[in-house]
């Protein structure tokens, strides 16, 4: 059909396979045709099986075949939701399931996944950023600021949406680094390069990074500045040296307006450590060139750049949204009116969707939402997006019903500036620290209201529909998970093999996407063997050289989530399925002791996060252990696996309060470099004291605390078990005991309705929830 495919030529019969795919996709939406399309599926398993080929056709079904000289696996393997499985557990590779997609790797293997048009957007990525060494790239991108004119150039993680993941078209930090954790920035000078990056990422980035090229800046180090501090003292001394500011490139629209705040101020205090004579006014040290009418550096040089997505929205159902479009543009018109604002802005991806009730795939790897702005205003609600993304009839009469007006995506700088010339009154409010510098600096202060946007706690806070739609799912999840361990023990225990990390993310994927309402995954899933274990964000991949496999001989860190219709799922478990050593017995108690403190703590309402953390590492302190990073995340309700605005982390920086209907992680963990990690991970609600007991059985004192103040504690959400054998009953004290057998009796209470009896899975989840042995 004349597609151009990303990186290699595609074969006449894959292209054909893939279209075929797409199209029983379309009639396995009829009951009528299920059967026929289910004998198709099984011929294309058979032809692709000639090719050694694979595909991954949607609606939860998938093939997958693996040529005998790559994959000695056995016959295909097939399953349809009208018939059941065929074989050995559907694998899923690409956690998007929803189209069919030529996702081509080479070799006699290939596999089909998410688009007919592209890779896997980190395939994508990291192939064309193969095309060229780290030293030519960064010499490519210094010829360019000799060309712009700057003595600095910044490379965040970020797109203008400022999102956490981002579409592969930004991606760019990534592409020039060689580095692909999800947090980090890229700074470049005449002579030098160098990354700053978190505590999550200093292993992954010093084995990704050219060390002959790269400097890593482990940011949060006793001695390592932050990326302000750097440039403020680069300033001085280009100064000094030059009599001339330092000029710091950026693209203005990946960049929060606080940075640019924040870096402009630090600039300015480093200016009067300049002398200066006749009392004359602090010279101007540093500037920031945000290069408009420029092309990004790194897109210049960037052959192969993917475009942006524009995959269409679909209409989040009320039954799970639990508030329509219209009362959600009702409580934030209320709060306009008390802040005097004429007009709020909306950047965030996750803010957008959660405003209109819309969700998306394919636009940003493992994240349900679609690229857009969004504007309300005294007598109008718009959203600002490429018109491909509400083509869907169902999507425009959903917004149309909603009284949204569509815009062109690249109109929303000019339309906040006709709204403020209309008036010399009206002021807007943008929350500056979720908006780039290319939006907000179009407001000038006098007519900004700058505070958290309305959306903010509307979303963290979740209403009934939502949170019964998370509890739903996390049952769900833990039904697939019991399916999975289940394969994984026998595949090691009572088969013997050894299981790479790649094939166990396909494979819990594959039970994922057998659920009802699955989607994708909530994130890439983390499945560490031994040392790839303490890789806090690490990715599997065929053919890296740090890919491992699994026997009796190491444990393995999972950390997997899911995207359901009506909730959103994440969870850490770290198994072994041989003799663990004493010392890790020991550190994986301790950091499950961490996650009962935490998840029995009691606290009133408004209580910031990190006055909670200290229980999560209590135990860990007391054999001097640590980790380095936050204790908890907000989760998204069928939306962003990590939303804010709090957090469960040492950081005092947070001052958020928890409350009521928040839902977070509880997650301590512990990684010994080039050994193991630990890390066990649940999420949880956060309820009201009250709601849960008869509060005439409280105690007269207790009473009277709470009725001047509310107290809160957290109900659990996820449903899976905890590996028994791998505690030091020692350790533990009766309470904790207590806990765990009360947890696993609520999980098989729970799990065990989704499960068949005589089922593997029923058999492993009913072994796993008895109670625990006590000295």
């Amino acid at each position: 059909q004349g597609r151009k495919f990303c990186c290699r030529p595609v074969s006449s019969l894959s292209l054909a396979m893939a279209i075929l795919s797409r199209q029983i996709s379309a009639l396995t939406s009829s009951s009528k045709l299920k059967k026929t399309s289910s004998l198709a599926l099984l011929l294309i398993a058979s032809s692709a099986r000639a090719f050694g080929t694979g595909t991954n056709l949607g609606r939860g079904h998938s093939i997958r075949v693996d040529s005998a000289a790559t994959a000695p696996r056995g016959p295909a393997r097939c399953i349809s939701p009208a018939f059941g499985s065929y074989g050995s557990p559907t694998r899923f590779r690409s956690c998007n399931l929803q189209s069919a997609i030529a996702n081509i790797r080479g070799g006699s293997s290939a596999r089909f996944s998410n688009t007919l048009e592209e890779l896997d957007s980190l395939d994508v990525v990291k192939e064309t950023a193969s095309r060229m060494s780290a030293a030519e790239k960064l010499e490519r991108i210094r010829s360019r600021m000799a060309e712009y004119g700057v003595d600095v150039f910044l490379v965040p993680s970020d797109d203008p949406h400022l999102s956490e993941y981002v579409p592969a078209a930004y991606m760019r930090r990534g592409f020039l680094t060689d580095f692909h954790g999800s947090a980090g920035t890229a700074l470049i000078t005449k002579d030098k390069a160098y990354l700053w990056t978190d505590s999550r990422y200093y292993n992954e980035a010093s084995l990704r990074l050219d060390a002959s090229q790269w400097d890593l800046m482990k940011q949060g180090m006793k001695d390592v500045p932050s990326i302000n501090k750097f440039l403020s003292d680069a300033a001085k001394s280009h100064y000094r040296e030059t009599s001339k500011p330092l000029k710091v490139g950026i693209d203005a629209f990946v960049h929060s307006a606080t940075f640019a705040k924040e870096l402009t101020e630090a600039f300015d205090s480093a200016a009067k450590d300049i002398e200066v004579t006749n009392g004359d006014a602090s010279p101007t040290i540093g500037e920031i060139d945000t290069l408009d009418g420029q092309q990004n550096m790194v897109d210049s040089i960037w052959e192969g750049r993917p475009e942006l997505p524009k995959n269409p929205f679909r209409v989040h159902p009320l039954e799970y949204a639990g508030a329509s479009v219209t009362d959600k543009v009702a409580k934030i018109r209320l709060q306009m009116k008390e802040k005097k604002a004429t007009l709020t802005v909306f950047s965030a991806l996750d803010d957008i969707a959660y405003l209109f009730n819309v969700r998306c795939m394919g636009d940003v790897e493992t994240c349900p939402v679609g690229i857009a702005y969004a504007t309300i205003s005294n007598d109008e609600v718009t959203l600002y997006c490429d018109p491909e993304k509400v083509a869907p009839e169902a999507v425009s009469e959903h917004l149309k019903e909603s009284g949204v007006t569509v815009k062109p995506y690249d109109s929303i700088v000019s339309d906040v500036k006709a709204h403020l010339a209309f008036d010399a009154k009206n002021k807007v409010w943008i929350d500056s620290a979720r908006s780039n510098y290319a939006l907000s600096r179009v407001v000038p202060k006098a007519s900004l209201v700058d505070a958290q946007n309305p959306v903010t706690p509307m979303k963290a806070c979740k209403n009934t529909a939502e949170m019964e739609g998370m509890r739903r799912a996390h049952i769900v999840d833990g039904a697939a998970m019991a399916h999975f361990i289940a394969w994984l023990e026998n595949a090691i225990v009572s088969e013997g093999r050894s299981v790479s990390e790649v094939e166990i993310d396909e494979v819990l994927t594959g039970f994922r996407a057998k659920q009802p309402g699955f989607n994708e995954c909530s994130f890439p899933t983390i499945a560490g063997v031994g040392p790839n274990g303490a890789i806090v964000h690490y990715r599997a991949a065929e053919g890296s050289e740090l890919l491992k496999y699994l026997d009796k001989t190491s444990p393995i860190l999972i950390d997997s989530g899911g995207q359901y219709d009506y909730g959103t799922t994440d969870v850490t478990r770290t198994w072994h399925f041989g003799e663990a050593s004493d010392e890790f017995r020991d550190v994986y108690t301790r950091v499950l002791k961490g996650n009962i403190g935490v998840d029995t703590m009691v606290f009133p309402e408004d209580t910031p996060g990190f006055v909670l953390d200290v229980l999560a590492r209590k135990s860990l302190w007391e054999a001097g252990l640590d980790y380095g990073h936050g204790t908890g995340h907000g989760v998204g309700a069928a939306l962003n696996v990590h939303e804010g605005p709090h957090s469960i982390s040492p950081r005092f920086g947070n001052k958020e309060g928890l409350k009521a209907g928040m839902v977070t992680s509880n997650e301590p963990g512990f990684y010994d470099d080039g050994n193991f990690g630990i890390r066990i991970e649940n999420l949880l609600e956060i309820v009201d004291t009250a709601s849960s007991k008869d509060e005439s059985d409280e105690p007269p004192s207790k009473k009277r605390r709470t009725d001047s103040k509310r107290f809160l504690k957290f109900g659990k959400l996820t449903m899976i078990p905890i590996q028994k054998n791998l505690i030091d009953v020692s350790l533990m004290t009766k309470a904790e005991l207590d806990w765990l057998d009360d947890y696993h009796e609520e999980v098989l209470a729970k799990v065990r309705p989704l499960l068949e009896e005589g089922t593997p899975a029923m058999d492993w989840l009913v072994k796993s929830c008895e109670k625990i042995e006590r000295l």
